[in-house]
């Protein structure tokens, strides 16, 4: 009777294994929405817990079946066997569950970070905009233009390493075919707002430094003027103090 209760536990064993391997490994998913792909994380975590704290009962049934072999060795060779083979499918069940849950979790991970990096770009994108708007309406003073032209090119020193990371994160969520629409839909509209504004941005750069190169030409101009002046009028003082008549005086004087 000892024998066919633990030849009956086997049996529901492997049914169950069975059961477990069509629920959470034979499946076909499809992530879609982070709903689903988030859900599929949770599912596959209980099915890891739950598999794992079947290991008390295997346990339990192999200790049960080495005490027979000791009493009765034709019964309990039996069933040695077939503990053999249920051991060999927990073990493989336990290995291909636990990597799939590694697997979407590795999934879920990857979505996550490529969100906090489209997040931090979109940021970055904002202050561009910002920066850009601001040199819209500009005093005509040289030293305004230039800060403006500063400020601009900080911004624009950004690094592409976030960018990197957005187009490789989102590649290999695409290319598993997870959440390839939502992705494809963000990053499309992220790339359009990126080259948009960068475009935009270097014109201006490029306009405020013609606008600068100008402005400076003509305080160097008027600086020139001011000490030409500045020198005729002091020769003109000295002719005046001296009494000397125009007609006299150098043409350009006169």
């Amino acid at each position: 009777e000892k024998a066919v209760n633990l030849k009956k536990d086997l049996a529901e064993m492997q049914e169950w294994m069975t059961q477990a391997e069509e629920e959470y490994l034979e499946k076909d998913f499809e992530y879609k929405s982070p709903e689903e792909l988030e859900n599929a994380v949770e599912e596959m975590k209980r099915a890891k817990e739950d598999v794992l704290q079947k290991e008390v009962r295997v346990k339990i049934l192999k200790d049960n079946i080495k005490m027979l072999a000791t009493k009765v060795p034709s019964s309990g060779q039996d069933l040695a066997t077939e503990l053999n083979v249920v051991l060999e499918n927990y073990q493989l069940l336990c290995n291909r569950i636990r990597g799939k849950c590694h697997t979407l979790e590795e999934v879920w991970s990857c979505w996550i970070e490529l969100l906090q990096y489209l997040d931090l770009e979109t940021a970055w994108l904002n202050n561009l905009e910002e920066r850009v708007q601001m040199t819209g309406n500009l005093p005509d003073k040289l030293d305004a233009v230039n800060d403006a032209l500063e400020s601009l090119e900080s911004v624009l020193r950004h690094p592409a390493d976030n960018r990197t990371q957005i187009r490789e994160l989102g590649q290999t969520l695409i290319d598993g075919g997870i959440l390839d629409d939502i992705i494809s839909e963000k990053l499309e509209a992220f790339n359009a707002r990126y080259e948009e504004l960068s475009h935009l941005a270097v014109s201006r750069q490029i306009t405020l430094e013609q606008q600068l190169q100008t402005m400076r030409e003509t305080d160097h101009m008027l600086h020139v003027l001011q000490e030409n002046l500045t020198d005729l009028d002091r020769q003109l003082t000295s002719y005046l103090t001296d009494r000397i008549d125009a007609f006299q005086m150098p043409q350009e004087a006169q």
